[in-house]
Formats: C-alpha cells, sequence, structure tokens
C-alpha cells in the first residue's frame, strides 16, 4: 500500500494527454479547435474551408474590381463594333444615300455620288466625297459641277460641341459650268425660288379662272399642277373590265354585281368610329416607326354629311389637323386604312407637319405657311398620300391587318377578306376612268348624264356615287389628276431611287424625304 498523495508537492511535468483522458482546459475567451458559434455547427476541414474562403471574395474585389473589368470589356467590345460598322460597306453606301438626298434637297435637283469615306480614327479625322455630279436646270444642260473627289479635314473638338468645322478641304479636278443669261438668270440651283415662282403662276392661273377663262382639262391641268395625264381609250377600260368580269360571281351587268357584292363588307354605322380609330393608331405606329413625327402633332376626327369628298384634312398649324369624313354613303371596310392612311399618317396630315417643322420653323421659309389647293404642292401631297397607303400597309400586310383587327371591329365576316382584296386591286386599275370623265365633260365633249353614264360602265360606281363624284369634278375640276396620276409619278420617284417594295427601309426614307422638301411635279418626272 502505497503513501498518500502530497498535495505540497510540485506537479508532475506536463505532457501529451493519454488518448483516453480529456483534453485541456481552453484559455478564457478561447475556443477549442472545431468548435464553432452556437447554432453553426461543426467547422468544415481546412481544405473545405480554404475553398470556401475563395468564393467568397473580399468587397473591395466584389464591388470594384469585377465592374471595373466587365465596364472595360463592354467598352472594348463596343468600341470595337463601332469601328467595325464605320469600316463597313453598309455604312459607306447607307452615308452617301443621306449625303445626296441632303443634298438634292437642298439644290432642288437630283445629285449623283458616286461614293463616300471617312476616317474616324486619328487626331484628324477626314470625309471624301468621290463622283459628284450637279445637274443643269434642264435635262440636256451641262452639269454645273463635276467633281472627282472632295476631302475633308475636321476637328473632334468642334464635332462634340455639335459643329462641322472644316480645317482644309482639297478639290481634285472640279469643273464648273456657269451660264448668265441676258434676262439675269443663270443655271445655278435655286431651289426656294423656282418653287415659289410655279407656285404664284399657278396662282394666277386660277384667279384667271375665277375671271371666266377657261382652258381645256389638259391646259388646265399643265397650268395649275405643272403636269398632265396620259389619256385612255374605252377599249382600255374594257380589257381591265373582262378581267374583273371573269372573278365577280352573279349575273347580271357587272356594275349591279360588285355593288351586290361589295354591300357585305359595308361597315356598320354604329362601328364605324371604332374602326377608324384601330385603323389610325395602326397607321400612325407604322409610320413613327420610320418617320421622325415632330412632337406633340396630332389630329382630330369629325364625321359630316352633304360634301363633295369622301374625307378631307384641315390643317390648323402648330403640328395639328382636323380630319372630317363624309358619311353620306356607305363606307367600305377597305376606306379605313385608305382614309387613315391618306388623311392621317403618313398622308396629308404629316406631309405639311413636316413642311411646317423643316422649312417653315428651321428654315424660315413663310411662304410655306399658306398652301394654295390649286397648285402643284397639292398634285405632290395627294399623290404622296395615295401612294403612302402602299407605303404603310405593303404587299400582304394590308389585307392581313384588315382580317384579323378590323373586320371582327366591323362585326364583317373575314372568311371573305383575301377574295374581297384582290377585287380591290383589280379595281384599281380602273382610277383613270375618272380622268376620262372630268376630260371629256370639263371639255364639252360628253354631257352630265354621259359622263355620270361613264363612271358607272367604266370605273364601276354605283349611281349614287357617280353623281357624288360629278360633284367633286364640278368643283375642282381637273384636281382630279393629282390622286392617281400624282401617285404613279411618286411611285415612279421613289421607286427609281431605290425605294421598291422589297426594299422597304429605303423605300421609307426617300418617302420622308419627298414629303419634307419643296418639290415640284417636273421635278418627279
Amino acid at each position: 500500500m502505497g503513501p498518500p498523495d502530497d498535495p505540497a508537492s510540485p506537479p508532475p511535468p506536463a505532457g501529451p494527454p493519454s488518448a483516453a483522458g480529456p483534453p485541456p482546459a481552453p484559455a478564457p475567451g478561447e475556443r477549442r479547435r472545431g468548435e464553432r458559434r452556437r447554432g453553426q455547427g461543426p467547422e468544415p476541414p481546412p481544405a473545405e474551408r480554404r475553398r470556401q474562403e475563395r468564393r467568397r471574395p473580399g468587397r473591395v474585389r466584389r464591388w470594384v474590381v469585377r465592374p471595373f473589368v466587365w465596364g472595360l470589356l463592354l467598352v472594348l467590345v463596343l468600341a470595337a463594333a463601332t469601328v467595325l460598322f464605320f469600316s463597313s460597306r453598309f455604312a459607306r453606301e447607307s452615308a452617301a444615300d443621306v449625303l445626296r438626298g441632303e443634298l438634292s434637297d437642298a439644290l432642288g435637283r437630283e445629285v449623283a455620288l458616286g461614293s463616300v469615306d471617312f476616317h474616324l480614327w486619328t487626331f484628324t479625322p477626314t470625309f471624301e466625297v468621290n463622283g459628284l455630279v450637279i445637274p443643269g436646270p434642264a435635262p440636256r444642260d451641262p452639269a454645273v459641277l463635276r467633281l472627282d473627289r472632295a476631302r475633308a479635314r475636321i476637328t473632334w473638338r468642334a464635332l462634340a460641341r455639335r459643329r462641322l468645322q472644316i480645317e482644309q478641304l482639297d478639290l481634285e479636278r472640279p469643273r464648273f459650268y456657269l451660264r448668265f443669261n441676258p434676262d439675269g438668270s443663270n443655271n445655278l440651283p435655286r431651289l426656294r425660288r423656282r418653287y415659289l415662282e410655279r407656285q404664284l403662276s399657278s396662282l394666277a392661273a386660277h384667279v384667271e379662272a375665277l375671271g371666266g377663262r377657261r382652258r381645256s382639262f389638259d391646259e388646265e391641268s399643265q397650268a395649275l399642277y405643272d403636269a398632265v395625264a396620259p389619256t385612255y381609250d374605252a377599249a382600255h377600260f374594257q380589257a381591265i373590265l373582262d378581267r374583273i368580269d371573269r372573278v365577280v360571281p352573279g349575273e347580271g351587268p357587272l356594275a349591279a354585281r360588285i355593288e351586290a357584292y361589295r354591300r357585305r363588307f359595308v361597315i356598320p354605322p354604329d362601328r364605324v368610329d371604332a374602326v377608324f380609330a384601330a385603323a389610325i393608331a395602326e397607321c400612325r405606329r407604322r409610320t413613327a416607326a420610320h418617320v421622325a413625327l415632330p412632337p406633340g402633332e396630332s389630329f382630330e376626327v369629325a364625321y359630316v354629311k352633304d360634301k363633295p369628298w369622301s374625307g378631307y384634312n384641315w390643317y390648323q398649324g402648330g403640328f395639328r389637323s382636323l380630319i372630317q369624313v363624309n358619311t353620306d354613303l356607305p363606307i367600305y371596310i377597305d376606306r379605313a386604312l385608305d382614309l387613315a392612311g391618306h388623311e392621317g399618317y403618313p398622308g396629308h396630315h404629316v406631309y405639311n407637319a413636316l413642311l411646317e417643322q423643316h422649312l417653315v420653323r428651321e428654315r424660315g421659309w413663310v411662304e410655306l405657311t399658306v398652301y394654295p389647293l390649286y397648285s402643284p404642292q397639292s398634285l405632290i401631297a395627294e399623290g404622296s398620300a395615295n401612294f403612302g397607303v402602299e407605303v404603310v400597309f405593303p404587299g400582304p400586310e394590308r389585307v392581313i391587318f384588315e382580317r384579323q383587327v378590323l373586320y371582327p371591329l366591323a362585326a364583317l365576316d373575314p372568311g371573305g377578306a383575301a377574295q374581297y382584296d384582290r377585287l380591290q386591286e383589280l379595281l384599281r386599275d380602273l382610277g383613270y376612268a375618272g380622268n376620262e370623265a372630268a376630260r371629256g365633260y370639263l371639255d364639252g365633249k360628253l354631257t352630265r348624264d354621259a359622263a355620270q353614264a361613264w363612271l358607272v360602265r367604266y370605273a364601276l360606281m354605283s349611281p349614287e356615287r357617280a353623281a357624288q363624284r360629278l360633284r367633286f369634278i364640278e368643283t375642282y375640276r381637273s384636281y382630279v389628276i393629282n390622286y392617281n396620276y400624282g401617285q404613279d409619278l411618286v411611285r415612279r420617284y421613289i421607286e427609281a431611287r431605290g425605294g421598291t417594295a422589297d426594299h422597304p427601309e429605303q423605300r421609307w426614307r426617300e418617302f420622308a424625304r419627298l414629303i419634307s422638301s419643296p418639290r415640284l411635279p417636273s421635278d418627279l418626272r
């Protein structure tokens, strides 16, 4: 039996605890390895802990470094995309189209331009224009200017201030042809003066007509509208009628069958406003996607009776219009988009608003605040308004919108929309029949009854519509050519500049350029 423990004896030297013994107590405020705060569970192994620390970046890296790196990459990508775009053929061709249009509008002549090039990635950017030709006043006149190349050097500082300051301009082989006539006139471009002179000469011709002077139909249209519409005989229209006759069901006279068939597509009177509202909204949406409309532009629609026309735009100024729709006769479903596009977007309302914005307000051309109805301006206005319906609803898009939106609003069966649209296309080929009725009536070759019968037979109008058209002819006389011949002139002019149906963006650009500038019908031919 061993001696008892001596409490006064020193403790044995410290050593590692035995495997079965408890670990030493931790110092105050210290936790043993493997311990975590209450509720956090056991601490992960060292390797896992290091992986977690790598996944939890510090605040500086999270809120400063990473955003900076991603922002820098975005800037580099945008810069590279900008360089690639301005180095592309598309950018140069687009710049050439814009410059060609702007010069043509400013000079009132169709300027020819070979190509445009630019070098922007230097301290002194340069622009080059190649193959510039400014034509003479008449088609066979020598060009006023032929220029092989023009190179302009500008500064970034001026561009940053939205100014174009040319520091150096180099011209290669410029050839000028200037002609000064004994009467003081010359061959230099003078768009504003020429346009105003032609408008005033039309005004003088109209005053002469009010005073009793009578011209033939073609002489009057030339004096007032700077154009003479082509002439067609009865055989021309009969050939079109024969094609229509084969697609219209029923028996009896073709005009009566057409009228009976079209009655199925009359908008009920209590639904006219809703249908027009939808048509106007869609025309505006499509136009605004391609044309920069003036801020605050708008118009009101009013329904009237006892008028010789089906619709009329009264431009009020300040980018506002009043559009009146005549409800004397039934309104067919196709007239909704016709009137919405012709009187509103992109027709008369847009035409007048853009002239006020670009010519009256921006250039100070106060003479454009007066619109003489019996003038060349009306041919451009009516022709572009008619063609504008094709621009805003190209190809099958029109009948698709009518079938899906307008037919249900009008409570009409959309099943016949496609066939009705095909018939309307054929009927449009008869548009010049109204011109021939007016020409024969106003020239004294047709009596009033004979002119009305012509409209019934060759324009396929009901007797009521033919009577209304005669009222229009008696009121406005040769003005009738502005709709169909004006539309054909505008279409040919725009398509000759690449604005074909298969190039809708170019078509919109040329259309907007035309209705924003003071053009004469003789400029379109």
